[in-house]
């Protein structure tokens, strides 16, 4: 009896992780860093360095365009959508906001922010009215956002402090999820802690996580909320690219408390991580420079299922469809199952 269970054990083990990567099919290689990336109208839109912005067609490979932002070479670290336009905004100061109008792909810069410590590492629309972005703090470490509502962008007013040393990541434009209630914030270096915003009444609570934290190098990359209650993050050390301890989290409280998951038995160093949709949080993407990993279990256990380098950021474009992107390309990972 205790053989058949082991091997029962067993053979449910494998179905669990029987995934794997079918084939990864290069759909851009260009002269470019991409960090941000958006899905619309059957197409990958990007942002990326040397002001390049652009799309690359899912249904028809060839159809490419790429355009330049502004003649000075700027780095696009974020992206986001509303109806009608594309929204970047390059790193280092001054942080210029450029609208691009998905028709014509015509932009304009519609606000700026002047302070030297600007340094936005995340943009994310909760909804097509209503965005937020992330900044490095100014000297006072306030909390520093910029809200759009309606067609504009301010800057939002808060009396909340981030601690000495800590800031965010533009390593992917995914430290910030939403859910209808929600919105979290992802901060890393001397502190690796999770705001989060009730958006009904944009009151701000701050909680701490078990993640490795401490240095400017680590911290929480990249965090992704299926509900008000499930989400995950991950991120590690980018100046040890094998660490893999205290890199990955999971909470079920909307934030409030974490538990790591996977510690030492995790690829290591993670910049994105995507909750595949429909799976109600079981099933997981994450990507980072030296791998393509999988869970299927809500995020506990991983696997490798790719040694593809160069990449930091990724989105489900269907059920057994990833694209990614990185250093000089784009491309389709397609899953078998």
């Amino acid at each position: 009896m205790k053989k058949i269970l082991s091997i029962l054990f067993l053979s449910v083990g494998m179905c669990a992780f029987s995934q794997q990567v079918e084939n990864i099919e290069t759909i851009l290689n260009d002269k470019i860093s991409i960090r941000a990336i958006e899905l619309y109208d059957h197409k990958v839109w990007y942002s990326g360095s040397d002001s390049k912005f652009g799309y690359v067609g899912l249904k028809d490979y060839k159809k490419q365009k790429q355009i330049k932002l502004s003649e000075e070479k700027l780095e696009f670290r974020t992206l986001g959508q509303d109806k009608t336009s594309f929204y970047a905004i390059n790193i280092v100061s001054p942080g210029r906001f450029f609208k691009i109008n998905k028709k014509d792909l015509t932009s304009q810069i519609v606000f700026k922010d002047t302070a030297k410590t600007a340094f936005y590492d995340a943009l994310h629309f909760v909804n097509h009215k209503l965005a937020y972005t992330f900044s490095d703090a100014d000297k006072d470490n306030l909390l520093k956002l910029a809200v759009y509502r309606n067609g504009k962008w301010s800057m939002f007013k808060s009396d909340f402090r981030l601690n000495e040393g800590e800031a965010a990541f533009a390593a992917s434009n995914t430290n910030i999820s939403s859910t209808q209630k929600y919105l979290w914030i992802a901060t890393g270096g001397k502190a690796s802690r999770i705001v989060r915003m009730n958006l009904k009444n944009e009151k701000i609570e701050v909680f701490n996580t078990p993640f490795i934290q401490g240095e400017s190098s680590q911290g929480m990359y990249s965090i992704d909320f299926y509900d008000d209650r499930f989400g995950i993050a991950v991120g590690g050390d980018y100046t040890k690219q094998a660490a893999n301890i205290n890199n990955i989290a999971t909470t079920n409280d909307g934030g409030e408390t974490w538990q790591i998951q996977a510690s030492g038995q995790n690829a290591g160093y993670t910049t994105c991580v995507k909750i595949k949709p429909g799976s109600k949080g079981k099933e997981i993407i994450a990507i980072g420079d030296q791998h393509i990993s999988y869970s299927s279990d809500f995020g506990k256990t991983w696997k490798k299922i790719s040694d593809e380098k160069g990449f930091f950021v990724g989105e489900w474009v269907d059920d057994n469809r990833v694209v990614v992107a990185g250093n000089g390309k784009i491309s389709v990972v397609k899953l078998k199952f």
